[in-house]
């Protein structure tokens, strides 16, 4: 089950209540759905829950029932996509009359605000939207929500909506069809939590948090692995340098203290600055012991 899936079975869970924000949430699927014209509606789903909620829906907005939907009387719905149809002539002038369009003239799809003047309205039309065009993208692979229309007109209003809302989004045409779609996590979070999806929200949230944690933790292997191959290098130099001045004799002339960092040099080869710093009696300070190695290098390099 995907993650937009998911997301539209949290939202079909919300009562359909208030008439006006009922019409206002099949007023957004309307403008979004597969046909919407004078002469035919038709909605297309794959969804079981949106399917069980549509002739709900619909009776609620406009008092009205489909002329064509599949068989859910037995409690269940058929598998694959299911048709809702309205083709009868009164039902399509009472829906168009009610969202405030003419019936005698063509139908030209805008967005009315008029009926999107209360907030809960808005939100209601914003989930009609997404639920017949809308998809939003696995959190853990990317973050995409994205609105398809073919309705051009409906989907620039539908822009100047959401920046009103305070969602500014991105728009693109993608084959003959307006997309008008978010790319930050954010956005995306505050455009479910307002259409009534606040656990896919939450999801997105904790997806973000666990991402940052683990890239936060692979930058942290990544320096530290990093500091330990330098380390590495430094000490096998440091030993080079070390053998340099045993072979050539200079090694005995040194003074006490450089010839007994050599020597535990030599001795613990894999330990870090700080951790051989600790062998000497009494230790030194891990400033001190670099110095000294430095020196040796120094020397060796000056045969």
């Amino acid at each position: 089950m995907s993650f937009s899936f998911e997301t539209k079975n949290e939202l079909c869970r919300l009562p359909v209540q208030r008439r006006c924000c009922a019409q206002a949430e099949a007023y957004g699927i309307l403008l979004y759905c597969r046909t919407f014209c004078s002469s035919e509606v038709r909605i297309i789903t794959e969804n079981p829950h949106f399917a069980a909620r549509l002739p709900r829906l619909f009776l609620r907005a406009f008092d009205l029932r489909f002329d064509r939907q599949p068989d859910i009387s037995g409690g269940e719905t058929p598998e694959g996509k299911m048709v809702f149809q309205i083709t009868e002539g009164e039902k399509l002038d009472h829906i168009i009359d009610l969202l405030g369009y003419d019936p005698r003239q063509s139908l030209a799809l805008h967005v009315n605000f008029a009926m999107l003047e209360e907030d809960c309205c808005r939100a209601s039309f914003l989930r009609g939207c997404f639920f017949a065009g809308g998809s939003v993208t696995d959190p853990s692979k990317r973050y995409h929500l994205e609105l398809t229309s073919s309705h051009l007109q409906a989907s620039r209003e539908l822009e100047v909506l959401l920046r009103e809302s305070g969602y500014p989004p991105k728009s693109v045409t993608r084959n003959g069809s307006a997309v008008t779609y978010f790319k930050q996590s954010d956005q995306i979070e505050d455009f479910l939590t307002l259409i009534g999806a606040p656990a896919a929200a939450m999801r997105i949230m904790s997806t973000k948090v666990e991402k940052g944690i683990r890239n936060s933790v692979n930058r942290r292997l990544n320096c530290d692995s990093a500091n330990l191959d330098k380390a590495v290098e430094a000490a096998q130099s440091q030993g080079a340098a070390i053998r340099r001045l045993e072979a050539s004799g200079r090694l005995e002339r040194l003074p006490d203290k450089l010839r007994e960092t050599a020597a535990l040099r030599l001795e613990y080869p894999e330990l870090s600055l700080s951790e051989l710093a600790e062998t000497f009696d009494p230790p030194v300070t891990k400033s001190c012991l670099n110095h000294r190695l430095r020196k040796l290098v120094e020397l060796a390099e000056g045969l």
